[in-house]
């Protein structure tokens, strides 16, 4: 059982609920649950023909999709920091003191086997245990 769990969510797959549920299971009486969304900003090019409110709208929208997703949830706390995927949520559960990490994993494709997942990456560099899932899709 785990104490500090921190489930990475991708707000466009449909793994999140699930990786909540067994976070859930996995949770020792009167741990911690935080629900974490990464935004990446455009970088390079893309972002030179964006306006910072466009960039800024899309960053609240995401963070009010995760609040939604979560608001039934009251032992789930939501956090949403921009950052690239791999290396933040690596940062935030040291940062946390998190003892496992649940997270989704797609299945990969071409691109992942040259540069690997964000699972893969997490797997390799996390200072805790990490749960990785299947999507079935």
């Amino acid at each position: 059982m785990y104490s500090n769990i921190l489930v990475p969510m991708a707000l466009d797959h449909g793994i999140g609920q699930t990786a909540l549920g067994v976070a859930r299971a996995l949770l020792s009486p009167g741990g911690t649950i935080t629900a974490l969304h990464v935004y990446e900003a455009p970088q390079g090019s893309v972002s030179a023909y964006l306006d910072e409110e466009v960039v800024q709208a899309a960053f609240q929208k995401a963070k009010e999709t995760l609040e939604a997703r979560v608001k039934d949830l009251p032992d789930v706390t939501p956090i949403i920091v921009k950052g690239h995927s791999g290396r933040t949520i690596i940062d935030v559960a040291a940062v946390q003191e998190a003892d496992c990490i649940v997270m989704g994993s797609h299945k990969p494709d071409l691109i992942d086997y040259l540069l690997g997942s964000t699972a893969a990456r997490v797997v390799r560099h996390a200072p805790c245990a990490v749960h990785v899932l299947r999507d079935p899709g």
